[in-house]
């Protein structure tokens, strides 16, 4: 297998007739999805998605790719495809589209349809392109042809991708699920033909590569589903995510069974659904759906309510009712249930979820406690059909962390690629499709562009440092009055502190200290006020960690006297 090396230098031109691929987003994470592919002096992007912040990056919303390899080059963009309507793979979108509003969209029907209801709310109305799978269109140098996958969302494509250099087969999230409740398979077959082709890089969804076996069907939860819908005594609040299509069908079919009203609650979950239900993917029996009003006049044991907030999102419906700062009052004999997975590092905030849910009386029915929840995405054993079936010449696992792109590679190896052969790139590494072979040749800027309110890009790594060390540290501002000519202090400075324990006496004896550091700068003729900031700003930092073994944020300002 080859690896990234931290030496690795800026990319040379790309070789006449080569095909470049780069992901900015993806490699290492489970998230904001974006691959760049460059040929013939052209690019296509194959998504463009958001990733969720962690807990050590407070205030940010999402995080972006990083458009900086691409921003000089917008115009050679000939078309964005996306591969489903999640998130981590359309998120990104509006601000792609914000630095090029015509580059064309394309991507299936009810991927579009989420996509256009959320660039209406940035107010852009991008040029899109509807495709399905079976379709195949030129875009510059890149003929592109769908091909359909089983995915947690209706309507996901891998897509074809033919160029002089070779062909590409990009899977996109998917799954191999024999009895998807929509009849629409993983399309194997194409798979297979395209291997009777020649595949010669296959880019392969890694997110369960290191679960053995095969993925289970999303119908074998309808009978937890549908006894939650029979036994429970009152309401039933069921939490998904508001674009798990499938699974929300279950769920109104088991109240439809059992004689129950369904009202959803939510923001996304309502524009969502009736996209869904508009565009025909969520069959609603007639009568089951009713708002929330209408609810109030009907007897608990007849009430279901389905809302988002299965990964602990703190403003999402269900973690308001777990902090009772929601209309609807969670009481005894509620059952909720959660029908989703738990996103790797948001299980705190979930858990803390389920225990508020609990204290008010409510039965919490989960996947650590029934079969409410099976994955999008292949396990080890339907990867390794795929690999058996498409017989590719290259491998580069995409969509996972570290640990599940080198599962993802060990598994093509063990099916008969050479190990030379498969690519474990990191986002922004540069990898070239040159006469058949796919090597690392070097990288381009690739960090994490955060979303923070109206800000894109505007908080670094440094300003959410800072942010940590407010929360876990303090913050101290001294204000002096210094006599610059003498350095000396015309008065005694005052201090606020913030976050910072401290009482009347505490910051008298750095006084001292502050005087110390103004003397010896006057002796050396420093007199700017900017670097005498600096020096007292040290000072009192070494002195705060020498004394109370803390770090506050140091704010100095000094004024003249």
């Amino acid at each position: 297998m080859s690896h990234p090396h931290p030496d690795l230098k800026a990319a040379p031109p790309l070789p006449a007739g080569g095909l470049r691929v780069v992901a900015l987003g993806g490699l290492g994470e489970i998230g904001r999805n974006m691959t760049v592919f460059e040929h013939a002096g052209k690019l296509l992007i194959v998504d463009c998605g958001v990733l969720f912040p962690e807990e050590t990056q407070p205030g940010v919303d999402v995080i972006l790719p990083d458009f900086t390899s691409i921003r000089d080059r917008l115009d050679d963009i000939v078309a964005v495809v996306l591969t489903h309507g999640h998130e981590d793979h359309i998120g990104g979108v509006p601000y792609l589209l914000r630095e090029r509003s015509d580059i064309p969209v394309v991507g299936s029907k009810l991927t579009l349809a989420f996509l256009e209801a959320k660039l209406k709310e940035h107010g852009i109305r991008p040029r899109t392109v509807r495709v399905r799978e079976g379709d195949r269109r030129g875009f510059g140098p890149f003929d592109c042809e769908f091909v359909a996958v089983n995915h947690s969302i209706p309507d996901g494509l891998a897509v074809a991708i033919r160029t002089g250099a070779g062909m590409v087969l990009h899977t996109g999230d998917f799954k191999m699920d024999q009895f998807p409740l929509d009849d629409r398979i993983t399309d194997l077959r194409a798979f297979a033909r395209l291997g009777e082709e020649g595949v010669d890089l296959f880019l392969t969804d890694s997110t369960n590569a290191e679960v053995p076996g095969f993925t289970t069907s999303e119908r074998e939860l309808n009978p937890a589903i549908e006894q939650v819908m029979r036994t429970a005594p009152r309401r039933v609040i069921v939490s998904s995510f508001a674009s798990h299509v499938h699974r929300i069908q279950q769920v109104l079919d088991a109240a439809h069974q059992h004689g129950r009203k369904v009202a959803f609650v939510g923001r996304s979950m309502v524009r969502n659904m009736g996209i869904a239900r508009d565009l025909g993917y969520l069959k609603v029996p007639s009568g089951l759906v009713v708002s929330t009003k209408e609810l109030e006049k009907l007897p608990d044991h007849k009430i279901t309510l389905v809302c988002t907030g299965s990964q602990g999102e703190p403003m999402a419906a269900l973690s308001r009712m777990a902090n009772r700062d929601h209309m609807i009052r969670i009481g005894k004999g509620d059952t909720v249930l959660l029908a989703s997975s738990l996103i790797p590092g948001n299980e705190n905030a979930i858990y803390r979820v389920i225990n508020g849910l609990t204290r008010w009386g409510a039965h919490v029915v989960h996947k650590g406690n029934a079969k409410v929840h099976v994955s999008g995405h292949a396990s080890a054993g339907e990867l390794v059909y795929c690999y058996n079936i498409v017989k590719p010449r290259n491998v580069m696992p995409v969509h996972g962390e570290w640990r599940h792109l080198r599962a993802n590679g060990d598994l093509a190896i063990r099916t008969g690629v050479d190990p030379d052969r498969v690519v474990i790139a990191e986002d922004g590494v540069v990898v070239d499709l040159v006469d058949g072979r796919a090597s690392i040749t070097g990288k381009v800027p690739a960090g994490n562009v955060y979303v923070d309110g109206m800000e894109v890009g505007g908080a670094t790594e440094a300003s959410l440092k800072d942010r940590l060390t407010l929360a876990a540290e303090g913050v101290v501002t001294v204000v002096a009055i210094v006599d610059a000519d003498t350095g000396t202090l015309a008065e005694a400075p005052d201090f606020l502190a913030r976050g910072f324990v401290h009482d009347d006496t505490t910051f008298e004896p750095v006084i001292p200290v502050i005087e110390k550091t103004l003397a010896t700068a006057a002796e050396e003729g420093v007199g700017d006020a900017h670097q005498l900031e600096q020096l007292v700003a040290r000072a009192v930092a070494n002195w705060a960690f020498r004394t109370h073994r803390r770090k506050p944020l140091i704010i100095p300002v000094i004024i003249d006297a």
